[in-house]
């Protein structure tokens, strides 16, 4: 909210603080905190000029300029050449000298155009940041301003003023205003105040315009509109413009000037808070009725936009020969059908009253922010409208010389002041500071409510325009707000004692710090993605992970379901480094997967705002959300060695992305066997699936296939894994106290096997290991051969076995020994040949 310090001084006394960065730090410290501090943005000499005498000259270029003489208040004019024509001579223009630099660091000097030295420029309203327009310079008359010839324009222009941006929380919807500001301001210096919405209304007439509030299909039980009050203005000059005076606040506030009807509507809900909206009389229809939208029904809406209703959507009506028509979207943006515009005389000013919810969905749902809806949706005050019409009103006949007429509309009824029951010691409690009965009066009154004192409570009326105070401790929170923060203790808690890190993030660190060891870089994608991922990786539509949880309000339609599997998005992590010029990337990522069942209930339940859930509804919540377990996924494209001068280095493979899923097993401590699978994205022939004890599947890794590689734009032979971190520890680690280490030497046997291809390797070392016995300390394969050394269709498959005892040397024929027992097993397992 754009508060400009001029502004706030019509109510209140703004002398009393000097500085503007000081006023913002007190603001801060009843919790409105400066977001920006907008300062005079313009420096050096800008005056008020008049043109002495004016020379058309036509040049090559096919432009005229015009060679002025201005009077600037020195002892000899000026020249200035301008190429604008909206003046004449005599007229009173703003000049900015020499020196001056205007928004947007432009600085002025005089300088040599068309012939002439043009000794400073006569400004626009865009030069001077007033606006937009720039095609013709300002004229003071016909902005119902005056001076002399070198008196400072900066002052008559209001360029000279300060305003202060300030954060308005959501739930202090009435801080959108000048009225609210100012209140704030009045309770900080304890200054009296006089609500500037306490004017006299319209008592309403039976034959003002007729209004129908109908709403088949209230949200939460609430109607969309509470109140409706309309008021006509008659005979309203189409030719009337906004004086500076307004256009000027208007600015400061960050709106835009349109028309004088319109820029009425605007700043009354600027001082106010009520947002208007004004319709041309003499186009509406023969009454209005607020009402629900119906299935199929559009409406194009004052930014040109045609919009596809939902039912929840509120509208605004008019009848027309019986026939419903669609004029505005309430409380969110009027339709272009009835629009203000510079033929309108007769207008019907709308100030009604619209439930918070209903238009904080209508905007979101819409994609439509507008200055009505933010204020809508955070709570107007519902007792506001027929001031803020009348308001409106008063304005619009003193600017636009209209004439008001006595039939008034209100429709709806102010709805009964909420008291609240506030033990008398529960502030003092709560907060910390010993607060007097008396003090607990006085701040609350100070913030607008009325109390009385009653036994060992207070009685507290609520005002109209807090909605957000609806228990005793949210009165405790405006006490200690009013009675000022720096008057609670400080008191820094003591950190409870804790058993450390869990088991999960022990293993998450592990994990992280192996693959960061391994030179991968750890990201971060967005767990939202598509079908059309699903159909690039080649997942089949029978796969579960096609079973995803799509979301009702996605960030992007193009991505509206949840991930089920990391690799999902992490390629797109992958893709976007080899776009920009990377030609090795590594990359892992950790994080949630969701994994919808078919038998969980897919919608929880929706409960009014501020309803409590039962055990039982919170147990019904927590069904309703899908299995999310922690997945680790990574990707290796292009070198798993880098190339330097230690030689050329060497491509990722199959090997490199299983011996990474090995490599955190063995991390965590436990044991896992490899088969080979089927599983998409990855290569039918070039697939590793991690089998745990339990016969739960860890994870896959292995080579992508082809296609998906193709699909998603990657280079081939892209390596990449991922595994269910939850499903490893569910595990027991298997990893056991060594006791004390040995001393003695190893002794290494390598043997070489010959098997039918189809045997695995894990499944070979499996037997070796068994057969080796408890002296074995390492088995690794060194080598896997194919060939014409080797029959068709099979294979030899070399290992290297490491022996060690704990109490002496083993003897060379001792190590033999124990390579033979192993060999025995493979052999009677898979009838597993040495090869000599």
């Amino acid at each position: 909210m754009r508060v400009p310090l001029e502004w706030l001084g019509d109510y209140v006394d703004t002398s009393v603080v000097d500085d503007p960065h000081t006023l913002a730090a007190e603001l801060a410290g009843i919790g409105l905190e400066e977001e920006d501090f907008l300062g005079p943005t313009i420096t050096g000499p800008l005056v008020v000029a008049r043109v002495a005498e004016m020379a058309k000259e036509e040049h090559s270029n096919g432009k005229t300029i015009s060679w002025c003489q201005v009077d600037t208040g020195e002892s000899e004019p000026r020249g200035i050449v301008c190429g604008a024509h909206n003046f004449a001579v005599d007229d009173l223009v703003v000049a900015a000298l020499p020196g001056a630099v205007l928004p947007g660091e432009f600085a002025i000097s005089a300088r040599t155009t068309y012939g002439h030295v043009s000794d400073g420029m006569i400004c626009s309203a865009k030069e001077l940041g007033l606006g937009e327009d720039h095609t013709g310079i300002i004229v003071l008359g016909e902005w119902g301003l005056d001076g002399t010839p070198g008196d400072d324009a900066m002052e008559l222009l209001g360029l000279d003023r300060v305003t202060l941006d300030v954060n308005v929380t959501p739930d202090r919807g009435y801080q959108l205003s000048m009225r609210g500001i100012a209140r704030e301001f009045a309770m900080l210096k304890g200054q009296q105040y006089d609500d500037p919405a306490k004017l006299e209304v319209n008592e309403p007439t039976c034959d003002g315009f007729p209004v129908v509030l109908e709403d088949s299909a209230p949200i939460h039980g609430v109607p969309g509109c509470s109140r409706f009050t309309a008021l006509t203005v008659r005979g309203v000059d189409p030719s009337a413009r906004t004086p500076f005076w307004m256009q000027r606040r208007l600015l400061e506030a960050g709106m835009r000037p349109i028309s004088l009807t319109v820029d009425i509507t605007n700043y009354v809900m600027l001082e106010l808070g009520q947002p208007l909206h004004a319709y041309d009389l003499d186009l509406l229809g023969e009454r209005i009725v607020v009402r629900r939208a119906q299935r199929g029904e559009t409406i194009t809406t004052l930014d040109e936009v045609k919009r596809t209703l939902d039912q929840e959507d509120l509208l605004i009506t008019d009848e027309v020969a019986g026939r419903s028509r669609l004029i505005g979207l309430a409380g969110v943006m009027g339709g272009a059908e009835l629009e203000v515009s510079s033929e309108t005389r007769n207008v019907l000013i709308e100030a009604a009253h619209f439930d918070q919810i209903s238009i904080a969905r209508t905007s979101r749902r819409h994609r439509l922010s507008t200055e009505a809806s933010r204020r809508f949706e955070r709570g107007v005050d519902p007792a506001l409208g027929p001031a803020a019409a009348r308001r409106a009103a008063d304005l619009l006949v003193e600017l636009g010389g209209g004439a008001l007429d006595e039939a008034t509309t209100v429709v709806g009824e102010e709805p009964p002041p909420r008291v609240i029951d506030l033990p008398v010691t529960m502030a003092a409690e709560k907060v910390g500071v010993d607060y007097s009965t008396a003090e607990v009066v006085a701040l609350l009154e100070a913030v607008g409510a009325s109390a009385a004192e009653q036994g060992e409570s207070v009685s507290v009326t609520v005002p109209t325009w807090r909605s957000d105070l609806t228990d005793p401790i949210d009165l405790v929170e405006e006490i200690a707000r009013a009675g000022g923060y720096d008057r609670i203790p400080s008191a820094v808690p003591q950190a409870p004692g804790g058993r450390g890190l869990t088991r999960a993030q022990r293993a998450r660190r592990r994990i992280s710090n192996l693959l960061t060891a391994l030179g991968c870089t750890e990201v971060l994608t967005y767990p939202f993605t598509s079908d059309k991922r699903s159909d690039a990786l080649l997942i089949p539509a029978e796969d579960p992970r096609r079973r995803n949880v799509r979301l009702a309000n996605p960030m992007a339609d193009d991505n509206p379901l949840m991930r089920t599997h990391l690799l999902a998005t992490l390629v797109d992590a992958v893709s976007r480094n080899l776009g920009r010029g990377f030609k090795d990337v590594a990359v892992f990522e950790a994080g949630l997967v969701t994994q919808p069942e078919e038998d969980r209930p897919r919608r929880g339940l929706r409960f009014d705002p501020g309803y409590h859930p039962t055990e039982d509804e919170l147990g019904t919540i927590l069904g309703a959300v899908p299995p999310q377990p922690y997945h680790f996924a990574g990707v290796i494209s292009g070198h798993a060695e880098l190339p330097g001068v230690w030689g050329e280095g060497r491509p990722a493979d199959t090997a490199d992305a299983i011996d990474i899923v090995h490599r955190i097993a063995e991390a965590n401590g436990i044991a896992v066997d490899v088969r080979a699978a089927r599983h998409a994205p990855f290569h039918p022939g070039r697939c590793a699936e991690f089998v745990l004890g339990d016969g739960s599947v860890l994870g896959h890794a292995g080579e992508l296939h082809p296609k998906a590689l193709e699909n998603l734009g990657l280079p081939g032979r892209t390596v990449a894994f991922e595994i269910d971190l939850d499903a490893l520890l569910r595990q027991e680690d298997q990893r056991e106290w060594a006791g004390a280490l040995s001393t003695f030497p190893v002794s290494r046997q390598d043997v070489a096997l010959v098997v039918d291809e189809h045997v695995p390797a894990a499944a070979l070392a499996a037997a070796l290991r068994e057969g080796a016995g408890a002296e074995l300390e390492a088995l690794e394969v060194f080598d896997v051969y194919t060939g014409d050394q080797v029959p068709e269709g099979k294979k030899s498959v070399a290992f290297r076995l490491t022996f060690r005892a704990a109490d002496r040397t083993l003897t060379a024929d001792e190590a033999s020994a124990r390579r033979e027992s192993a060999t025995a097993v493979a052999a009677e397992r898979f009838g597993a040949a040495v090869r000599s």
